[in-house]
């Protein structure tokens, strides 16, 4: 049911019906609301009388609404947002969840919290959401100006240990290598009810400072997966929501590599999709200076391929090589260090790099350059990443076309449609779109029309 804004003096009957469901007296609930401000520096002093107030329709100021809902949830033990607890203050909470790159822990938890919650419940907002330009660039400044959060451990709630951190890591692994091989079709709905029904309950639950790092860094990186999957299924503007937040979860694990890696390989990626050339190289050149000397040659690679598609796509090709050389650079010291890497850099392999390069090449309009790096890539990658080779191959197809290898060009585009006849991917639809728009002077050719026909076989 849809929220219902809370109005001066309406009985709130949300805050209510919790108190009731975690069986605390009014007076027992003001104790548990000062004592969890206490723990964020908040001096204060509510009793039963206050309690009473809010059950009135009584707002309270500032960040006593979110202190109210984490003591609640803490009782519950379960993630309590401020708008179940007819605090929202009459605000739509939904239309901008997701949006804000939040100054403490508890908004964060309470903003992302808050976003699978919605997605699981296929809010409209959520559906029909478009990227906010301004969000695309915003949450990296101020990732670049925020220190990591002194404090993220909790002293209520089930305990939470390293096995529960490993257990939501296995699980990104695995979702990971699906995702991968049949599209996010198939695997986004499991991943978003996981994080919603488990993942929610081990962030509201107890743990020391560093459990706590650790499961915020492993859940920054199912959330960040959580946003390629919206991507691959046609909703960027919800991608947008989940990147902002994998961003901000990883500045709460401490983790300045990860966040770079949001920036350069989500976000940037969203730009260039979105057409957004300028946004492309700004993203990966705060993802650069926010995590220098913080990360690994192969991380460094991915920063700078990142920044040399935003130059390609602005048709500034002296940048684009002299950026791209960089990453070539940082990818052959990365051979000798590929111990040091990070899970989350670890598919990140020379055959990625290639697919990288291809795209800057096409985006050239140096077709040769980019069938070379495409066929690289396709030898790189494995059969696994059928996604990847797909994409693969439609970039080598259009590489062969932009060569007026039309023939060749329809055989190589066969083959990616029988991989994408494997998957759910709205990524891979998109790119063979674009190869199938760009067949159109070609409409006449034997065989340009039989790929068609295949195509359209296949659709029907």
């Amino acid at each position: 049911m849809a929220a219902r804004p809370l109005v001066a003096r309406q009985p709130n009957e949300r805050l209510q019906s919790l108190i009731q469901e975690a069986g605390c007296s009014n007076a027992g609930l003001a104790r548990r609301v000062n004592l969890c401000g206490a723990e964020h520096g908040l001096d204060l002093r509510y009793d039963k009388t206050s309690v009473a107030r809010w059950l009135r329709g009584q707002q309270p100021r500032g960040r006593a609404p979110a202190v109210i809902a984490e003591a609640i949830g803490r009782k519950l033990g379960r993630t309590v947002t401020i708008d179940e607890i007819g605090m929202a203050n009459g605000k739509n909470l939904a239309s901008g969840v997701g949006l804000q790159f939040s100054p403490t822990v508890l908004g964060a938890m309470e903003q992302v919290c808050e976003l699978w919650r919605s997605d699981v419940g296929r809010r409209d907002f959520l559906a029909g959401s478009s990227v906010a330009a301004s969000a695309l660039v915003e949450p990296s400044r101020d990732w670049l100006i925020t220190a990591t959060d002194a404090h993220v451990a909790r002293s209520a709630g089930p305990r939470v240990g390293p096995s529960d951190v490993a257990a939501v890591r296995a699980m990104t692994d695995s979702l990971v290598r699906l995702d991968h091989q049949y599209g996010s079709g198939h695997v986004r709905p499991v991943v978003v009810h996981y994080l919603n029904s488990v993942v929610s309950g081990l962030l509201a639950g107890s743990y020391r400072e560093a459990v706590g790092r650790e499961l915020f860094g492993a859940v920054a990186r199912l959330t960040e997966v959580a946003g390629y999957m919206a991507v691959d299924t046609g909703q960027p503007g919800l991608a947008q929501r989940y990147y902002i937040q994998a961003l901000r979860l990883a500045q709460a694990a401490g983790d300045r590599g990860y966040g770079g890696y949001v920036l350069a390989a989500s976000m940037s990626h969203l730009a260039a999709q979105l057409g957004n050339p300028r946004e492309i190289s700004q993203l990966a050149r705060a993802a650069q200076e926010g995590a220098r000397g913080r990360v690994t040659p192969r991380t460094e690679a991915m920063f700078y391929a990142a920044e040399a598609r935003g130059h390609a796509l602005l048709g500034d090709g002296r940048s684009a090589q002299s950026v791209a050389s960089r990453a070539q650079s940082a990818m052959e010291r990365a051979t000798a260090h590929s111990g040091d890497d990070p899970v989350w850099i670890a598919h990140f392999d020379e055959a990625y790099l290639a697919d990288e390069l291809a795209h800057c090449h096409r985006d050239l309009g140096r077709p040769e350059e980019s069938a070379r790096a495409a066929r690289e890539s396709l030898e790189g990658h494995p059969e696994g990443r059928a996604r990847r080779r797909a994409i693969g191959l439609l970039l080598l197809a259009t590489a062969e076309l932009e060569q007026r290898e039309v023939e060749q060009a329809c055989h190589t585009g066969t083959r990616a449609v029988e991989l994408l006849a494997t998957l759910r991917s709205n990524r891979g639809a998109e790119y063979l779109d674009d190869f199938r728009a760009r067949l159109e002077p070609y409409a006449r050719t034997p065989a340009v029309r039989d790929f068609g026909a295949r195509v359209d076989a296949r659709a029907a």
